[in-house]
């Protein structure tokens, strides 16, 4: 097969943990051809979507980990078999827009995850179609709003609607004075609204990053925030250890699991608190390489095995 990557730049990324860099390592070992290019490189012409994109080589040595060949031009319907959409969010206009022109290919080539329900499914939006499973939620851009969230919950938690990587989430204790102040922040920060949630103590225990593909959940690992921090994300400082599901986490993965599958969302994250699902990451989700270096369960494997059935089935 013929993969295209549509990604941050690949000699950026760290081998040793990037879920993306696994990706292509592995389809390199089952012998596929890779190009990644940029999402800025990504454009439409009379009814072609193309891209100038470099093939790409990985390995895991101390003096590199790619080599990148020459700029060229790539068809993404004519000379590409499937299109990873891995660039990290934020989700913007413009990540928005590159998913629009894949939307318009997607009918002959498998882009994964699908760019239309990508769109449509934001990592902290989708969970809204479940509420029974997330943790009390309000979504607002009101003070007045958020201040009687507060008055009930008396301990939240903001978020920005559209972060990636646990950035600027902050915690608002009962006694904060700051309440206002940070709420006005986010007011100015961005002109959608942001996202409020009852603060969960079980965090302290860890967030759980649970890895589905196709629907089916395929590993997981627990990450520990630091001593104090309420952030477990690894790129903030956060550790990570294999972990097994428990009951209720198999019934949330039974619960959105037909969903996810129904919407072409082939390699998802979700991350659980306790017994609340607070996200479900379709854009670029991570964690991959430490679930197979801690549980030895391979979920990048498991998605190529998929892709090739689709691809397969297509053909």
């Amino acid at each position: 097969m013929r993969i295209a990557v549509q990604m941050d730049p690949l000699e950026n990324v760290n081998p040793e943990g990037d879920t993306t860099f696994a990706m292509i390592e592995e389809a390199q070992a089952r012998g596929f051809s890779v190009w990644v290019y940029s999402v800025d490189d990504l454009y439409y012409d009379a009814g072609e979507v193309k891209t100038w994109a470099k093939s790409a080589k990985v390995f895991r040595r101390d003096d590199g980990h790619c080599e990148l060949g020459d700029r060229e031009l790539l068809d993404l319907r004519a000379d590409v078999d499937v299109v990873l959409m891995r660039q990290d969010p934020p989700f913007h206009m413009g990540y928005l827009t590159g998913a629009h022109l894949l939307e318009l290919i997607h009918e002959d080539t498998l882009v994964v995850n699908d760019p239309a329900w990508v769109r449509s499914s934001p990592e902290k939006v989708f969970p809204l179609e479940y509420p029974e499973l997330q943790p009390p939620t309000l979504i607002s851009r009101s003070l007045e709003a958020v201040q009687a969230f507060r008055d009930k919950h008396k301990d939240i938690v903001l978020k920005p609607l559209y972060g990636h990587g646990g950035a600027s989430v902050v915690r608002i204790k009962p006694d904060d004075g700051n309440f206002e102040a940070l709420v006005e922040m986010f007011q100015e920060k961005a002109p959608e609204p942001f996202i409020a949630q009852a603060f969960l103590p079980d965090v302290t225990a860890g967030d759980k990053r649970i890895i589905l593909v196709d629907g089916e959940p395929c590993g997981a690992i627990n990450r520990m925030p630091p001593e104090g921090a309420i952030r477990s994300n690894l790129v903030v400082g956060g550790t990570a250890e294999g972990s097994e599901l428990t009951e209720r986490e198999l019934e949330i993965c039974r619960t959105i699991g037909p969903e996810l599958k129904r919407r072409g969302l082939i390699f998802v994250g979700i991350d659980v608190i306790g017994d609340y699902m607070t996200e479900v990451n379709v854009t670029s989700p991570t964690g991959a390489q430490a679930i197979k270096k801690m549980t030895g369960i391979d979920p990048v494997a498991k998605m190529w095995d998929v892709i090739q059935a689709k691809f397969k089935n297509r053909t």
